[in-house]
């Protein structure tokens, strides 16, 4: 039940909903936890959440036609095209605590190819989770 707990406060955290999974992530350690379980599931939860993110992101062209939508096709397929190109490699900073959701999002509008989205931040969750994690550990005593 902790591990699921996790998964669903990291998937939460991922999104424009208030959550902090490195609370839990450092309360489960301290209760004698697996490291690697904690790890994982807060990494799938959290990418996850992400992905939820880019599929809104990939709702927008839904709305590029209404009068009020604030870019034209031109601004967009140019946009696209440079987010593509250059940009991808900023989801590996999806993990941000402020920016990381709306790169996630932007990800989505772009639409990055999934693979290269999960892949992305998927990387970047997951190394943050292990610092997280490390720091959580060393702070304790270190391993065992």
């Amino acid at each position: 039940m902790a591990y699921l707990s996790l998964f669903v406060t990291a998937f939460v955290a991922a999104t424009i909903l208030p959550a902090y999974s490195e609370i839990l992530l450092g309360g489960l350690v301290l209760e004698g936890y697996s490291v690697f379980w904690l790890w994982f599931w807060a990494t799938a939860g959290n990418t996850l959440g992400s992905v939820v993110n880019g599929m809104i992101g990939r709702q927008v062209d839904r709305f590029k036609h209404k009068r009020w939508f604030p870019f034209s096709q031109r601004q967009l397929h140019r946009a696209r095209q440079r987010f593509n190109r250059y940009g991808q490699w900023s989801l590996l900073f999806g993990w941000l605590p402020i920016g990381g959701d709306a790169l996630t999002l932007i990800g989505g509008i772009m639409r990055v190819p999934w693979l290269h989205f999960v892949t992305l931040v998927a990387i970047g969750k997951g190394a943050r989770y292990a610092v997280v994690l490390w720091l959580v550990v060393q702070a304790n005593g270190g391993p065992g």
